[in-house]
C-alpha cells in the first residue's frame, strides 16, 4: 500500500473526544506494567509465546527522531515490515543506481531489538520510478530481475519474508492495467517470484494485495491466479492480506473462510497492513466498534493454522496515512497521536493473551 509524509497531529476534535472518553473506552497505559501478569505484557511477549507474529509497519522519520516512537515499537512488537524504504523509488530511483540507507536504518533497529522483518515491496505500480515504467519490454525484464537481485540479494538470511508483487489486481478482479500487465502480461508476476527465489532460498515469497479480505470476486481472482501459479511451479509460499477497513462499510464475516480456502492451496495467510478508519471526530462507540474489528480480524486469524503473522499499518496515529488519503476519516490504529492505547489495543492484546 501506499505510504504518506508525516503528519503532526491529526484534529483538535480527535484529541477532544478522547480527552472526554478515556475512562468510557478504556483506554489503557501504553507503558508495560512490572507486576508481571498478563495483562501487564506487551503484545510482542504473547505472541512470541504462540509462536506468532505480531508486527507494525516503521517510518524512518520517527524511527529516527522520536523516542517515544521507538519505545513503543520495540516494546509491543516481534516483527517489522519498511514502510516506504524498501519499495523501488527509495532503493533504485535511477537505474543501477541504489541507495539502502533507509531500509540499512530499519534493519539494524529490528535486529538489535530482536525483531523479524517481512519485506515490502518489490514489484508495485505505484511508487516505482518513471524510468522503469518508460523501458520496452526487454528492458523492463531485464529491470525487474536486477532489481530482485540486488535488493533481495542484499539481505538474503536477514529477512523472513518478502512482498514479491503487489496490487496486480484491480478492483473487480480483473488484471491491473499496468505499465508492467502492458509491457509484458501476466509473466512479470510468475518471472518476479523466480528471481526472488533465487537471491534468496530461504525467504518466504508472498503476493498481497488490498479489497481481498471476504470472499468476493478480487479474492477469488487472486485465490485462482495463486493456484494456477502454484501448479505451474512458480514459488509463491503465502498470500498477503492488506486489510485496509473501515467501521462505515461493514466487516468481512467470511474473513476466516477466504483465508482456510487460501491455507488449503498450500500457502501461509498474513494480515499485511491493518488499519480500521472511522468518520471524523472518534467517539466511545466508534472506538468500541474499531477494537471489535481489531478483535475480529486477529481471532480470525489464529484460528487458521497457517495465518502466522498479523501487522498493523502503523501503530500510532500521528503517523497514519489514512487522514491524507480518505478525506475526514483517520483514528485508524491502536494508539492516539500521544501513544495512549485505544481499546483497539486491548482487543489485540486479549486476543493474544488468552
Amino acid at each position: 500500500m501506499r505510504g504518506k509524509s508525516l503528519r503532526h497531529g491529526l484534529t483538535a476534535l480527535l484529541t477532544a473526544a478522547m480527552a472526554t472518553t478515556s475512562v468510557a473506552t478504556g483506554l489503557v497505559q501504553a507503558t508495560a506494567d512490572t507486576d508481571g501478569s498478563s495483562r501487564s505484557q506487551p503484545l510482542r511477549a504473547h505472541a512470541t509465546a504462540r509462536n506468532f507474529l505480531i508486527g507494525t509497519a516503521v517510518a524512518t522519520g520517527p524511527l529516527s527522531n522520536e523516542q517515544a516512537y521507538r519505545d513503543t515499537l520495540n516494546r509491543e512488537f516481534n516483527t517489522v515490515t519498511a514502510e516506504n524504504a524498501m519499495k523501488w523509488d527509495a532503493t533504485e530511483p535511477n537505474q543501477g543506481q541504489f541507495n539502502f540507507s533507509g531500509a540499512d536504518q530499519i534493519m539494524a533497529s529490528a535486529q538489535a531489538n530482536g525483531q523479524t522483518v517481512h519485506g515490502h515491496t518489490l514489484v508495485w505500480h505505484n511508487q516505482t520510478p518513471g524510468w522503469v515504467q518508460n523501458l520496452d519490454a526487454n528492458a523492463m525484464r531485464t529491470a525487474i530481475r536486477n532489481h530482485i537481485n540486488t535488493v533481495v540479494g542484499r539481505y538474503a538470511g536477514r529477512i523472513a519474508s518478502w512482498d514479491v508483487v503487489n496490487e496486480v489486481f484491480d478492483d473487480n478482479g480483473g488484471m491491473r492495467n499496468s505499465f508492467w500487465y502492458q509491457r509484458l502480461g501476466e509473466s512479470y508476476i510468475a518471472d518476479a517470484f523466480r528471481y526472488a527465489r533465487a537471491a534468496d532460498p530461504n525467504a518466504k515469497l508472498c503476493i498481497n494485495d488490498y479489497n481481498v479480505e471476504g470472499i468476493n470476486n478480487k479474492s477469488t481472482a487472486m485465490y485462482n491466479l495463486v493456484s494456477r501459479l502454484r501448479g505451474q511451479g512458480v514459488p509463491i509460499d503465502c498470500v498477503g492480506i492488506q486489510g485496509h477497513l473501515s467501521i462505515q462499510y461493514g466487516f468481512p464475516n467470511d474473513l476466516r473462510q477466504n483465508m482456510e480456502r487460501f491455507a488449503a492451496l498450500g500457502v501461509d495467510v498474513k494480515i499485511t497492513e491493518l488499519d480500521v478508519r472511522m468518520r471524523m471526530p472518534a467517539d466511545s462507540n466508534k472506538l468500541a466498534t474499531q477494537a471489535t474489528y481489531y478483535r475480529n480480524v486477529i481471532d480470525a486469524c489464529l484460528a487458521v493454522p497457517r495465518c502466522n503473522q498479523l501487522t498493523v499499518w502503523g501503530f500510532t496515529d500521528k503517523y497514519s496515512w489514512v487522514p491524507d488519503t480518505f478525506q475526514g476519516e483517520g483514528a485508524a490504529l491502536p494508539y492516539t497521536e500521544n501513544y495512549a492505547a485505544k481499546p483497539a489495543y486491548q482487543s489485540l492484546h486479549d486476543a493474544l493473551a488468552r
